[in-house]
């Protein structure tokens, strides 16, 4: 399993307001191939945005993160802060972590 961390500055939409707007977005990321889950990050106060998203494969994740990283510099972000992480699977298990329905 990997784990992909997000984070981008942005002006919004927050809250309430970003779920509408980005529904579709979210309908899209939701068929991506070995996904497990996605956690949408918004800080208003830093003007920040991103998600972290957990990936079966790695070569699933290098995927979406090339595609992904297409759309938002077609949204006009820049300076896109990408991470990725293996995921301890015993200890997340042992702390609720969600690891998909075969775990």
């Amino acid at each position: 399993m990997r784990l992909l961390q997000m984070d981008f500055k942005t002006e919004g939409p927050w809250g309430d307001d970003m779920s509408i707007a980005f529904k579709e977005l979210a309908k899209d990321i939701s068929t991506e191939d070995k996904l497990i889950w996605k956690i949408w990050t918004e800080n208003e106060e830093t003007g920040e945005g991103g998600g972290i998203y957990l990936f079966e494969t790695q070569e699933a994740l290098d995927k979406y993160l090339k595609k992904h990283t297409e759309r938002l510099t077609g949204f006009g972000i820049t300076d896109i802060i990408a991470k990725v992480f293996n995921v301890n699977e015993p200890l997340t298990l042992m702390n609720r972590g969600y690891l998909g329905e075969t775990r």
